[in-house]
């Protein structure tokens, strides 16, 4: 009888696996894809009868490439220069949004080269005349050295932007001093400045917060496979409560009452040790809901460098069936 019982369980779970949708996810190796590696962990994906394969990228701008061949089904990645111009073409949309630089939550610092901070280089403000490796141009980092820009009145094309390809070629440019400054996601730089190889200038979040992740389709999988989508999101949503509860107490940066076993989960997804990890978690909405007056901001800001072409809007690049926007 306990032999049939467990035939027929083995049985059950092989046909739940065989017709459970298989997707791919794209992202990269961050803790801003915290909400993923949740999901996954934890069967929220399986629960919605989705087979995710997580696939990782070295930047930001061929994941929105993949995600627009179909070579992915969803990226949650940070929105790019490449991104807009492919949405722009009306090729990919957003669905729903992911980490935000928030004040308090030090996620992405600006770093200096111990060479370039020797020969003073000690602010922000001082950026004008230096060089900024970015992974590609039109990377986030290049959105929020235009925000930092604006806040401290200077031309953005007083500063030399450097395109370094990926984040590994980033961190061996600021230590080995090829290039002045740099701004990188946390489980990348926490390591380089614990160990003094490059000073902190100043974390994004507080000195200009931004919408940085989103989640992102192809307009055909957008309009053909909204089951999937919604079940995806639905996934997304739930690792997001996960992370919220566990960082973001009382709506602030903190430890929860399960926050040890979530950051294990964060820490393993990003490749990165549980103490690293913890000291560079961004804010992330725990309903996913996009900044959508910011989103059109990085558009018009990335049609005025020229980066992105045509006429298309905001509102033709989100998706208003799936996404929810801030208040």
């Amino acid at each position: 009888m306990l032999r049939w019982l467990f035939a027929a369980a083995l049985a059950a779970a092989v046909s739940t696996a065989a017709s459970a949708e298989a997707i791919k996810i794209g992202g990269l190796h961050t803790t801003g894809n915290g909400p993923v590696y949740i999901a996954a962990a934890k069967g929220y994906f399986a629960a919605e009868g989705l087979d995710a394969q997580l696939v990782y990228f070295d930047s930001a701008q061929p994941i929105a490439v993949a995600t627009a061949s179909g070579d992915i089904d969803l990226a949650y990645t940070g929105l790019t220069g490449g991104f807009y111009g492919l949405a722009s073409q009306g090729v990919l949309r957003i669905v729903a949004g992911g980490a935000r630089e928030t004040p308090g939550f030090h996620y992405q610092p600006f770093l200096a080269s111990n060479r370039a901070w020797d020969a003073g280089l000690r602010a922000l403000k001082d950026l004008p005349g230096h060089s900024f490796g970015v992974s590609q141009i039109g990377s986030p980092p290049h959105y929020a050295l235009g925000l930092i820009a604006e806040k401290y009145g200077f031309d953005v094309k007083t500063v030399r932007i450097q395109p370094l390809a990926t984040i590994p070629n980033l961190v061996a440019a600021i230590v080995g001093g090829q290039v002045d400054t740099v701004m990188m996601p946390g489980n990348t730089a926490v390591p380089v400045l614990r160990q003094g190889q490059a000073k902190n200038l100043g974390y994004i979040g507080d000195e200009a917060p931004y919408q940085l992740v989103a989640v992102m389709v192809s307009s055909k999988t957008a309009d053909e496979r909204h089951d999937m989508i919604e079940k995806a999101l639905r996934a997304l949503r739930k690792g997001a409560h996960d992370y919220y509860d566990a960082f973001t107490p009382n709506g602030k940066r903190g430890d929860g009452p399960n926050e040890a076993g979530i950051l294990a989960i964060v820490a393993k997804g990003a490749n990165q040790n549980p103490e690293e990890a913890g000291a560079s978690l961004p804010y992330i909405d725990p309903d996913g809901r996009l900044d959508v007056k910011d989103v059109q901001r990085q558009l018009a800001w990335y049609k005025a460098q020229g980066l992105v072409k045509g006429t298309v809007g905001g509102d033709a690049i989100i998706d208003s069936r799936y996404v929810v926007p801030l208040p």
